[in-house]
């Protein structure tokens, strides 16, 4: 039996997946796919990678998420996946690849500075 772990990251959130050969379970923190992620939207989100190159019954997938929202999850979550389905069947890159599921989105909050109300918002500027 094979096991292939990766990590996938989104904002603040980071997936470490492990997937074996099986019946199409997707577990998310000790609970199923649907119960965990609420909006179904989140849910295809996930299952992108695998219905690209017709996988969805053939991996177990448990994922272990932590950090950011829901979405910024979920989609750490499908780049682990698609790394995975790489790692697993190389050939099945280039499909992956044109989707744009292996591109890591580096996009994050930045960090507040001192003399600022915000990263970059300056307090009101008053004269009198």
């Amino acid at each position: 039996m094979e096991i292939t772990n990766t990590l996938g990251r989104r904002k603040t959130s980071v997936a470490r997946i492990y997937v074996t050969p099986g019946t199409g379970k997707i577990t998310v923190n000790d609970r199923t796919a649907q119960e965990y992620f609420s909006s179904d939207i989140l849910d295809i989100i996930i299952k992108q990678p695998l219905t690209k190159i017709d996988a969805v019954n053939k991996f177990d997938i448990n994922a272990n998420v932590t950090g950011g929202g829901v979405a910024g999850q979920a989609e750490a979550i499908r780049l682990a996946i698609a790394r995975a389905m790489v790692k697993i069947d190389p050939e099945k890159r280039v499909e992956i690849k044109k989707e744009g599921f292996l591109t890591r989105d580096p996009r994050m909050v930045e960090r507040k500075k001192y003399g600022r109300r915000k990263a970059r918002r300056r307090f009101q500027f008053s004269k009198r």
